[in-house]
């Protein structure tokens, strides 16, 4: 009897505390979300809703005028490349050291994951001081003169301060965590169903796209978008290589062209906005719209990995 009651009343009290903090998870967004609101709100009532649209940036007093569009397009673009580049490569890297010996896959995936600790100013200044150089001379030169006069993309003077080269160092900061949250994905699948797919004659290649990607997609999504939210909200790499243009200039016209994202606009004048003038306040705003696309990301996401995952029930129930 005394045990029974023992498990009722741990129960209570682990459900007790799994509610309480779930509601402060909700609590601190709501907050954070409430702040952002009311500290931005004289640029809501100076500009209206085309803050959005607006792609003027004029913080001289009695001139001031602020839209944040070219940001929200600078930071869409740039995390849109880097998942282009970074998701692939982060899966096979995943492919590759979960189906490797132990003394090649478990050294390989303790190095990809030291990636991870490494801060991104550190990223930053490599990628402005190193890989910049290279990277222009080795690519974007001759991009450029093979296709800049017939394709607007390859357009402009590469100079590696621009949106191709912060989207490439985005790619290899997302790196370690979509590949490694991929690789325990992908070694979670029943051992049975690899062997299953050698034993009808499939090759590793087909191993992997009968056996593993089937069982392993919703969670390969879902690492995917831990690397869209990482590049979202990356700020001091993408400051140091962008090109921080601002207004009209920053809007992307092309992959050597500069831009500016809206973690790096609040970098950059956040100090230097005055708080007498709703400089501070539309950077506060650029900040709400920023927490709102990752809502809007992590919402989406769930949403498609629920609909995945009932489309899998529904296959195996029937």
């Amino acid at each position: 009897m005394n045990l029974k009651k023992r498990r009722v009343i741990s129960d209570k009290v682990f459900k007790i505390g799994a509610t309480i903090a779930g509601t402060y998870v909700l609590v601190i967004v709501v907050l954070i979300a409430f702040q952002l609101v009311s500290e931005s709100y004289p640029v809501w009532e100076e500009e209206g809703l085309s803050f959005i649209t607006k792609t003027d940036w004029n913080a001289v007093e009695g001139r001031e005028s602020f839209g944040a569009l070219p940001y929200i397009l600078g930071t869409l673009t740039t995390s849109a490349i880097a998942m282009m580049i970074g998701v692939p490569l982060s899966i096979g890297i995943a492919m590759f050291i979960s189906d490797a010996p132990p003394k090649i896959g478990a050294p390989l995936g303790f190095l990809v994951e030291l990636l991870a600790a490494v801060p991104s100013v550190i990223y930053g200044l490599w990628g402005l001081y190193v890989f910049r150089i290279y990277f222009r001379d080795w690519f974007e030169t001759p991009l450029h003169d093979a296709f800049g006069d017939n394709i607007w993309l390859f357009s402009g003077n590469p100079y590696g301060l621009d949106i191709l080269t912060a989207s490439v160092i985005l790619a290899i900061m997302i790196i370690p965590t979509v590949s490694a949250v991929s690789r325990e994905i992908m070694k979670a699948v029943p051992q049975q169903q690899k062997e299953a797919a050698y034993m009808l004659g499939a090759t590793k290649w087909e191993m992997f796209k009968l056996a593993i990607f089937p069982y392993s997609k919703t969670g390969l999504i879902g690492a995917s978008i831990l690397g869209l939210g990482r590049a979202v909200g990356e700020t001091m790499a993408v400051t140091m290589l962008i090109g921080n243009a601002t207004g009209l200039g920053a809007i992307p016209s092309s992959l050597f062209g500069p831009s500016q994202t809206m973690s790096s606009i609040i970098a950059n004048e956040f100090v230097e906005a005055s708080p007498a003038s709703i400089h501070m306040p539309a950077l506060i705003g650029i900040g709400l719209i920023l927490l709102l696309i990752a809502i809007v990301i992590n919402v989406v996401a769930h949403l498609l990995v629920t609909r995945m995952l009932k489309i899998k029930e529904g296959a195996i129930n029937n």
